[in-house]
């Protein structure tokens, strides 16, 4: 959009520099591109957001400039009807279609001379970049910059008939338009035709038998409100742009038709000596009654500006809204009909913020009260789940609904909550656990030539059709790579693997007095204070052969995470670094295979109270030089003192007693 400095200094008075002004312009939200002078005046061009199609007008330009600079809008309309002389034919308007054409206006203008513009009205339409034609073309392009109002002049002798029909085209219907190119038409678009044929395709371009040329006597002038969308359509189906079509798409004000209309018909009346012969209308534009109740004091807290209901009103007024006090210290605005976009009162701040300055609001940083949720079942999730991704495991996600197939081997086929309408046998029942499903992704994973699996997943587990469980699945399959200084060493994967990394899970939740038990079954049960709240197992081979997972050994565990949370430690406490050091004394021995290690570590941490501090396996053989049913382990022991460096004489006696205790009670033979 163009607009010219002297042209807006007709409608406000403007006592700041043509680039001041650009400043301002920018700052408010309307981008001055660009700012060029001119021929003794300057061009500003004005990148228009299209929800703002009251700027599409240098009236609506002005409207804001007056707000901006805080002087006062001089727009000068017509309130009386033209004096309308005597039409020699009768002559009527037919809208096929409401919803197409609102409202529908035209003059009819006998007389006119025909001829070149004055240098005034030249001169203004070339800064704006449109070519003059002649006076009565420039006339209605004239209107079009100043009220935002397209308007089509058309030679009447050249129309057939007496009638103008606003109706959609015919399927295969054509047109030459004024530039001189034949279109197509079919019923997407909307025409204004004669008795015999389109005579332009209403709101983009009107057709070249009905032009304005020097031999125009009598011209029929429209002005019209047409369906955006339809305009829109049209034009891109035919491949048309016009400064008219650029209005109407984006909606145009319905209060200006018979203003713009009648302005140009003085103009016309001025500069070619017609006069008015007819002037009807038909249909009518409703314009909503749209009021919204303002709070100055909500504005202030949400922009952070002090503005009283004074300064609000004065510049709502500027902008064309009316203003009326309203009760609880409330203004009621009421919305224009040129302001489709303001609809809530977040729309009324914005535009105090626009006019007022967006460089006056100060900046701050938003107040943030944080708020500490540690504890809820979320973040419990989200830390299992980081504690479990830090231990190397791969987190897996799979599906709620599985096959009631995949259930047999598990023992909980009978269990399962069916879906009474299944989308497929694969989804007919809810999964009351985790491991079928974990045992499916490892298949999976082996058939894409994996060697090492190592899956985790925490998912409800489906119980009965009112409970749900929430479950940690595990499960470790294959052999595991890695270096040492000796070389590449390949651990294949065992149920102490799986053991290990529930303990180091249960570790850091901070759980106690957990214990491993194994069952008749194969299986070992996991204990928290002597309560059942998980289960290991290796996946039995009938199971493995149904998952088509041949010549690997699958170790599962399933743990009821509802359980663990209720029993982990809510808080945490920060234990200082030791401030004496510690020694390590290693014990190896063998043992039979049936004695539970963490019986003996229990017993020996017991034993070795006050200076044990930590006692561990660190070892552990079974092969060669180790008598059938026996195992070699190896255990550390780490001694502090948290009052002085232990010595030798203190740390002999309570080693001892712990050898002594493993030889006793639990039959070791030291190596």
């Amino acid at each position: 959009m163009k607009v010219t400095y002297n042209w807006l200094k007709d409608f406000v008075p403007i006592n700041i520099s043509p680039r001041e002004l650009a400043h301002k312009l920018t700052m408010a939200g309307l981008e001055v591109t660009a700012l060029e002078e001119r021929e003794g005046d300057f061009v500003f061009e004005i990148e228009i957001t299209s929800n703002r199609p009251d700027w599409l007008s240098l009236i609506g330009i002005a409207r804001e400039v007056a707000a901006i600079t805080g002087a006062k809008l001089k727009v000068v309309t017509s309130h009386q009807s033209p004096a309308v002389g005597k039409s020699l034919q009768p002559f009527s308007l037919e809208i096929e279609d409401k919803k197409d054409c609102s409202l529908y206006a035209a003059k009819i203008i006998s007389g006119v001379k025909v001829g070149p513009s004055p240098e005034w009205l030249r001169h203004r339409l070339e800064l704006m970049g449109c070519r003059s034609v002649n006076n009565i073309v420039d006339i209605t392009n004239y209107i079009l910059f100043e009220y935002g109002q397209p308007l089509h002049a058309f030679d009447l002798d050249k129309l057939g008939g007496q009638k103008i029909i606003v109706r959609r085209a015919k399927d295969k219907e054509k047109i030459v338009t004024l530039d001189g190119q034949e279109k197509t038409l079919d019923s997407e678009v909307l025409v204004i035709a004669d008795e015999n044929r389109p005579v332009a395709i209403a709101g983009v371009m009107g057709g070249k038998d009905t032009e304005v040329c020097g031999s125009t006597k009598n011209i029929l002038l429209e002005a019209a409100v047409f369906d955006p969308i339809l305009i829109r359509r049209a034009k891109r189906k035919l491949a048309l742009q016009s400064e008219s079509a650029y209005r109407f798409e984006r909606g145009i004000n319905p209060e200006m038709v018979e203003d713009a209309s009648r302005q140009a018909l003085k103009l016309i009346q001025d500069l070619s000596a017609g006069r008015c012969v007819l002037a009807k209308a038909l249909g009518k534009v409703k314009i909503e009654d749209k009021s919204i109740s303002f709070s100055v004091k909500q504005a202030e807290d949400i922009l952070g500006i002090g503005i009283n209901n004074a300064q609000a009103k004065k510049i709502l007024l500027g902008l064309g809204f009316k203003v009326k006090p309203a009760a609880g210290g409330l203004l009621k605005v009421f919305v224009p009909a040129h302001r489709p976009d303001v609809k809530l009162q977040v729309d009324l701040m914005e535009e105090i913020a626009r006019i007022s300055g967006f460089e006056d609001i100060p900046s701050t940083l938003p107040k943030v009260m944080p708020e500490v949720t540690t504890g809820q079942r979320r973040d419990k999730v989200f830390f299992a789940k980081e504690t479990l991704i830090g231990m190397g495991l791969n987190e897996a996600i799979t599906y709620s609904l599985v096959d009631k197939d995949m259930l047999e081997g598990f023992g909980i086929g009978i269990q399962a909550i069916e879906i009474l309408n299944p989308l497929s046998k694969e989804q007919g029942v809810l999964r009351p656990a985790l491991l079928p499903s974990l045992a499916a992704a490892v298949a999976y994973n082996l058939n894409q030539k994996q060697e090492y699996v190592n899956l985790f997943e925490i998912a409800p587990a489906f119980i009965t059709p009112d409970k749900e469980e929430l479950r940690l699945g595990i499960a470790l399959c294959g052999t595991k790579p890695f270096l040492v200084s000796g070389g590449l060493v390949k651990d294949e994967t065992g149920l102490l693997h799986l053991k290990g990394a529930v303990e180091i899970f249960f570790a850091r939740l901070q759980i106690k007095n957990f214990s491993f038990t194994p069952d008749n079954d194969g299986a070992v049960n996991v204990h928290i204070n002597q309560e059942q709240i998980g289960i290991m197992q290796k996946l039995k081979a009938s199971a493995a052969d149904r998952f088509g997972i041949k010549n690997n050994d699958v170790f599962l565990a399933e743990v009821n995470l509802e359980r663990v949370f209720a029993l982990c430690q809510k808080q945490k406490k920060f234990a200082p670094l030791p401030k004496y050091p510690g020694i390590t004394r290693d014990i190896s021995f063998i043992l039979k295979d049936n004695l539970p290690a963490g019986s003996l570590l229990e017993a020996i941490k017991e034993k070795g109270r006050p200076f044990l501090e930590q006692a561990g396996i660190v070892d552990y053989y079974q092969g060669r030089q180790i008598p059938q049913g026996y195992r070699g382990l190896t255990i550390s022991c780490v001694y502090r003192s948290r009052e002085g460096t232990l010595t030798e004489a203190q740390i002999n006696p309570v080693h001892q007693e712990i050898c002594s205790l493993l030889t006793e009670q639990f039959g070791a033979r030291l190596r």
